[in-house]
């Protein structure tokens, strides 16, 4: 069991006036800065509660690091006239998500841009170094095309399975046939910089919270459906919730059919078993599912069967999520991937299923949304795990 920590919130907090604390200041400013992607000297003084001349320093010390850019405000504007910081999009991680038919590549820098992305696909599930080999290679080809001055300070992997975070290492991710496996560490070897490495459903509910759908919540879930099944992750009080061992929100192993089909987890009836990429393509028959496009695919009429399966899987989600809103009682509920798909074909059925379903008065002011950033998603969310040491200490003083 890992030992039990405080959740850390996502966003940044405010700003200490103790000189001594002055890591902390510039932690503080650079997050903002980073999830705002702009902001001017007025507003990082507001929302510090630091005075202007301190501010002035620590955007300083930033822009000498090369951390942040400063330029002239627009013109036009009433009253005194305050410099815009922006985040150097320069300072770049390397983002990767491994899947059992292809791994997403990319790279993103600060303020949550994406210079370039790629997907290998793949013809067998990947191990840990043929998924390094696979990188190595996108890596190479995605620097080619990027920015001049790119500076890489980080690797972050976002696994479909249980991570332990501290650590780096997966312990299980039944998909991809990973066991007990220190990726954060061969990958840091591999590519010469610091690497981490978490839950996908977790990173996504990072990148939302901070960039997307569930800006200003602090409680809220989100399920993302992939080829590999449905993840989970939870935000509660502004944290992610972790659990007693680090591995909370599996959601997608919900017992939603006691007898129901197995479950790659060894056990049967959960709600990835019912809701599934795999059950849809055999409803569509002759239709191609391109998974890279699926509102594209699925855009039209459909074949009967096909639109009868949505219908059911879309009625076995909103069960799914109307308990999930008895436990958490979340703002919000955000679906990603193929679920933010069938939400965009049935978003009134799905809603009026989930109010039916939900303990009233729990769901009276649930938003149910489909994710923002889209394609994005996982990029954005794994670099933020690859930012994390560096908005945390942004000088490297410790």
């Amino acid at each position: 069991m890992t030992e039990a920590t405080p959740p850390r919130p996502l966003a940044a907090g405010r700003g200490s006036r103790n000189e001594s604390t002055r890591r902390h200041n510039l932690s503080t400013l650079l997050s903002l800065v980073h999830h705002r992607r702009s902001a001017s000297r007025a507003e990082l003084t507001r929302l510090t509660g630091l005075n202007r001349s301190t501010i002035g320093a620590l955007v300083a010390d930033l822009a000498a690091a090369g951390l942040v850019e400063e330029t002239a405000p627009a013109t036009g504007t009433v009253g005194r006239p305050s410099p815009i910081i922006r985040p150097d999009s320069r300072v770049t991680a390397i983002a990767v998500n491994p899947d059992v038919d292809a791994i997403l590549v990319g790279l993103v820098g600060l303020g949550g841009v994406v210079h370039g992305r790629r997907r290998i696909a793949l013809a067998d599930v990947p191990s840990v170094d043929a998924s390094i080999e696979h990188v190595r290679a996108a890596v190479a080809a995605l620097t080619a095309d990027a920015p001049v001055g790119l500076r890489v300070v980080g690797t972050g992997i976002a696994v479909p399975g249980l991570v332990r975070t501290s650590e780096g290492v997966v312990t299980r991710a039944p998909h991809l046939l990973w066991r007990d496996e220190p990726v954060a560490a061969a990958y840091a070897e591999a590519f010469g910089v610091p690497a981490a490495a978490d839950n996908d459903a977790n990173t996504a509910l990072a990148a939302e919270t901070l960039f997307g759908a569930g800006r200003e919540r602090s409680d809220l879930i989100y399920l993302n459906g992939s080829t590999s099944g449905i993840g989970g992750g939870v935000l509660v009080g502004g944290a992610v919730l972790r659990g007693a061992d680090g591995f909370a929100g599996e959601l997608g192993h919900t017992l939603v059919t006691p007898g129901g089909e197995d479950c790659h987890c060894g056990r049967s009836g959960c709600l990835e078993t019912e809701v599934n990429l795999q059950r849809l393509e055999a409803a569509a028959g002759d239709r191609a599912l391109n998974h890279d496009d699926l509102d594209t695919a699925l855009a039209g009429e459909l074949p009967p069967a096909l639109g009868d399966e949505i219908d059911r899987q879309v009625d076995v989600l909103a069960r799914a999520i109307a308990s999930f809103v008895s436990v958490f009682n979340p703002e919000s509920a955000i679906l990603g991937g193929f679920l933010g798909t069938m939400y965009a074909l049935r978003t009134e059925r799905l809603e009026a299923a989930v109010a039916a379903h939900a303990f009233s008065p729990l769901a009276d002011g649930l938003r149910i949304e489909r994710a923002a950033l889209r394609d994005e998603l996982l990029m954005v969310g794994a670099a933020e795990l690859a930012f994390a040491s560096l908005l945390a200490d942004p000088l490297g003083e410790r």
